[in-house]
């Protein structure tokens, strides 16, 4: 029954979400805004990650933007089915652009030095492209609620016996040898040091490493479930009240089951994919209500869809303005400094306080990755790979 009514849905022509384009330009904005502080040790603490346990409204980007990648696999197939495409085609699709997305990421983030015998293998790029195609893979394997949902919980449960459960080599069993979620003694990090032992974004632990992909895995495929619920034929507001109530469910398991394992972004732990999805629910559900229910998607949506429309051109582009200002150099008062400290140092840092002046920096660079974003949406070119 589940199969049948989840083949029926797919099938049918797919409606335009514009609440789902403005979810994704807000997330893309506030990404671009949190990855790019004017100093990054004075900014309020919203717009930093935790430094390890617990979470911000930063750490919550990421697994919304993965979340809604979920949404879009369903919408996205269910339109190129419509065209006449075959299971095949769409299979290559996916294959074609996890691996576009891949080179984007080495491109932009070994820019402009391309140390290869340094450079990280790691990303959020990187953990994109492999959630996206192990997520469309799945889906087109079988599109039941009950198979999906059961892989989440599997990824869930696997993920936290790995990390609690099984000894780390040379360190011993998590919560007796050594503390439980210690950032060098856990087996994620032991594993990736093996693996790529000059390659980790901080040393000795990478926050996109091999291990934690798994319930990011899940992540994707809760958005997945969402795209199921919302090409359903039940009422607007049914789905909104769907959409709130597994927003509860997904707070409340994740800040109980956080007891025993944290909440944590850079392990990202069982409870922080619940707790993350309880989040992202809320805001789906309250763009939804606004936008689709009560159509109030008036003129504050505009610079969300234009973010929205070409979020990963937007997110590449931010990646490679920023690592040019930190490339840079330039002198001042007889020493060499990147420009963007010159420039942050120079025009932001004494407006009212430091952190404020971090702030507007932020916000500067997000307006400047606006401008190319809004010169591709007036003249309709959207980036798709």
């Amino acid at each position: 029954m589940a199969e049948s009514a989840s083949q029926q849905t797919v099938k049918k022509p797919p409606q335009r979400l514009v609440f789902l384009d403005v979810v994704r330009g807000l997330t893309v904005a506030f990404m671009i805004l949190v990855n790019n502080n004017g100093s990054e040790h004075l900014a309020y603490w919203p717009l930093k990650h935790s430094a390890w346990n617990g979470c911000t409204p930063t750490d919550l980007v990421f697994p919304t933007f993965l979340f809604l990648v979920g949404i879009a696999i369903v919408f996205s197939t269910a339109s190129r089915i419509s065209r006449g495409e075959t299971k095949r085609v769409l299979v290559m699709h996916a294959f074609r652009r996890a691996v576009i997305i891949v080179v984007i990421s080495l491109v932009v983030h070994g820019f402009p030095g391309y140390p290869l015998a340094t450079m990280r293998v790691y990303g959020v790029l990187q953990r994109i492209a492999i959630c996206y195609l192990v997520a469309t893979l799945l889906y087109l394997w079988d599109r039941r609620v009950t198979t999906l949902l059961s892989v989440s919980v599997v990824c869930l449960l696997g993920y936290w016996i790995l990390i609690r459960w099984v000894p780390v080599p040379g360190f011993g069993m998590p919560g007796r040898d050594f503390p439980f979620l210690d950032r060098y003694m856990n087996l994620d990090s032991v594993i990736d040091r093996k693996l790529f032992p000059t390659r980790l974004d901080e040393g000795i632990f990478d926050p996109e490493g091999l291990l934690s992909t798994i319930p990011a895995l899940a992540t994707c495929l809760f958005g997945v479930l969402t795209g199921l619920w919302l090409r359903t034929e039940k009422h607007m507001i049914t789905k909104a009240g769907g959409l709130l109530a597994t927003s509860i469910a997904g707070l409340a398991l994740g800040s109980f089951w956080g007891i025993w394992f944290p909440i944590n972004k850079r392990m990202w732990t069982s409870s922080y994919v619940l707790f993350s999805a309880g989040w992202t629910l809320l805001a789906l559900a309250i763009c939804y209500y606004l936008i689709e229910i009560r159509k109030q998607g008036g003129r504050w949506t505009y610079p969300w869809k234009v973010f929205g429309s070409n979020a990963l051109f937007s997110y590449a582009f931010s990646e490679l303005l920023a690592s040019a200002l930190e490339n840079i150099h330039v002198r001042q008062n007889g020493q060499t400094v990147e420009l963007k400290e010159l420039i942050y140092t120079r025009v932001f840092s004494s407006i009212v306080s430091t952190s404020f002046g971090s702030l507007l920096y932020s916000l500067c660079f997000v307006l400047v990755c606006f401008v190319p974003a809004l010169l591709l949406f007036r003249k309709r070119i959207f980036i798709k790979i």
